[in-house]
């Protein structure tokens, strides 16, 4: 196991010299002590400053900070007499409800760690990270999309539970109804047998369990499997330090944020390390109100934003644009909103504007990757607000910029190289991967693979993932670079662009490109709309236009399936031509 990363006193003494502090506002301390405990102490915490606080609010079902609390005690008994303890994995195969909440912290307080899936992933990929990740028991859901996944995963693959919670349980008694009624058709019946435990089963708990002891910084919290947007998913090892610490740095970067009375919009999925900490997490570091919605719909979340007077959202920049083209848009009442982030992938400042005339507050930047828990930087209220910077790092962490050749030697202010991060949040290994851990992380040091620069204010720039960099007859070009180029043009909706081989050159510079809804555009036009902007190396030579791109769940563009999928064109083409 790679050693805990964690700040000595070096480090906090070379700190008074970065760049950044500088920038920090008035009561945000870099140095604020970030105590190590296990997870399920922040809602402990919080059930004790605000048990009689409004906590979640599901479609209209509520419950205080104390209930939950309460609810979390008796769970996290139950799993125990299922077996649950030190090293013991728990899947969580759900979509944002009150249950995922109370399983996640009750997984936590039994002592066990909680591996979340992602309910759209195929049944396939579901079973390989039950084997890879050794779980053993998986909670879900009673609706046969979700069941679906893992009815077939058997005790061969290491599953030997399943709980599923009733969806129809979750909901006010108005929409229970209408549910029970209209949806039997997507329901099923919990088998009864040894496998299958209904959830009601274990609310019946007496609510008695032993304290686990745990090691904040050795014993693994969760173990979270990254989107595979660059290849075959790794699973990430985050301790109880890592995500504690990362909760309370983010909340510690909201200075403005009154505790106990703010109301986040919770959208983006648990499962995913941005909602499980920039959301969940560190809406409960903070004591506010979370406003839980299942899935993404933009209508929907709009209501919600105004209906229920949400003060905060975190979204990805599809998010945020599919709210801004959602018709009628402007006839809800956004004023309550004080901040929203955008994170997962670059935010277009046209994008930004049209969010920014709807709702009248800050959209803040921020930047992170799961294996550092993941927030590592955030724009203003942490500093000023510069255009296209993913803003300054998060209390406690240290981000330098390293030379693309050697991979250390750090490069000074604009010059770009690969971001590497230290600090509490950064994981503590790959899962049964020794090799790319010991890649990753050197001296204390995460190597992020992205590529990136700081400048004299000590504030980043995120440039390319280093795996996307494209070198073109001995050029580098950065696909970010020429997607910027070709998002000006004012027919283009969405682009991608990846590298893919060529004979002569290397690779070749490859765009993928959806229009505006009605609009037509040509290569030959898109062309000569760029000889100005882009240099002759990164003019794309082979433009290909489609109605949509593939995305992840939260919205990130997977170039992998893109390369994928160009490659199997080509391959197909060539058997084809030698037919």
């Amino acid at each position: 196991m790679a050693k805990p990363t964690q700040l000595n006193s070096s480090d906090h003494t070379e700190a008074t010299s970065y760049p950044w502090l500088a920038e920090y506002p008035k009561g945000v301390d870099w140095h604020a002590e970030l105590p190590e405990k296990p997870v399920f102490a922040i809602l402990d915490e919080a059930a004790e400053h605000y048990g009689d606080r409004p906590f979640l609010n599901f479609l209209g079902a509520k419950c205080r900070y104390g209930d939950a609390h309460a609810i979390v005690e008796k769970l996290a008994g139950a799993f125990q007499r299922m077996g649950v303890r030190r090293g013991v994995k728990v899947g969580l195969l759900l979509p944002n409800c009150p249950n995922f909440v109370h399983c996640f912290f009750a997984i936590l307080k039994a002592g066990g760690t909680v591996v979340p899936y992602n309910p759209l992933l195929a049944p396939m990929e579901i079973a390989r990270q039950v084997e890879d990740s050794e779980t053993e028991i998986m909670v879900t859901l009673d609706l046969k999309r979700v069941y679906g996944k893992v009815d077939g995963v058997s005790s061969a693959d290491g599953l030997r539970k399943l709980v599923v919670c009733r969806f129809g349980r979750m909901l006010p008694l108005a929409k229970r109804i209408l549910f029970t009624l209209l949806k039997m058709g997507e329901r099923i019946t919990i088998p009864r047998d040894d496998v299958h435990v209904p959830y009601e089963r274990l609310l019946r708990n007496p609510g008695k369990f032993e304290r686990p002891q745990i090691d904040p910084r050795r014993d693994i919290a969760a173990l979270i499997y990254t989107g595979g947007t660059t290849g075959t998913p790794k699973g990430v090892c985050l301790s109880h330090h890592n995500l504690y610490a990362n909760a309370h740095q983010g909340a510690l970067g909201l200075p403005f944020a009154e505790r106990g009375n703010e109301r986040v919009l919770a959208v983006l999925p648990f499962f995913h390390s941005f909602g499980l900490t920039a959301v969940l997490n560190t809406s409960i570091a903070l004591g506010a109100e979370i406003l839980l919605l299942p899935s993404f719909d933009p209508g929907e979340t709009l209501r919600a934003m105004s209906g229920q007077r949400a003060t905060m959202f975190m979204g990805v920049p599809a998010m945020f644009s599919a709210i801004a083209d959602t018709p009628n848009a402007d006839r809800h009442d956004l004023a309550s909103l004080k901040l929203c982030t955008s994170g997962g992938d670059d935010l277009p400042m046209d994008v930004r504007r049209s969010f920014q005339r709807l709702a009248d507050c800050d959209v803040v930047q921020g930047y992170g990757l799961t294996e550092c828990s993941p927030i590592v930087t955030s724009g203003s209220p942490l500093g000023l607000d510069k255009p296209r910077s993913i803003g300054v790092p998060l209390p406690g962490t240290i981000v330098k910029i390293v030379s693309l050749e050697d991979g250390q030697t750090p490069v000074g202010p604009g010059a770009k190289g690969e971001i590497c991060v230290k600090g509490p949040q950064v994981m503590m290994q790959y899962w049964n991967s020794p090799d790319a851990t010991a890649r990753a992380l050197q001296d204390g040091w995460l190597h992020t693979g992205d590529v990136g620069y700081m400048d004299k204010d000590g504030y980043v720039y995120l440039v390319d993932r280093l795996k996307d960099v494209i070198i073109t007859g001995g050029y580098n070009v950065y696909p970010s670079v020429v997607e910027a180029a070709i998002a000006e043009h004012p027919d283009v909706r969405e682009v991608a662009v990846i590298g893919v081989p060529h004979s002569r050159w290397g690779q070749q510079v490859t765009a993928f490109v959806v229009t505006q809804s009605g609009r037509s555009l040509s290569k030959d036009q898109l062309q000569d709309f760029l000889k100005d902007r882009l240099s002759s190396y990164e003019m794309p030579k082979s433009i290909h236009f489609r109605e949509e791109l593939p995305k992840s769940m939260i919205g990130k563009v997977l170039k992998a399936e893109l390369r994928a999928t160009y490659e199997a064109a080509r391959w197909d083409q060539q058997t084809s031509s030698a037919g």
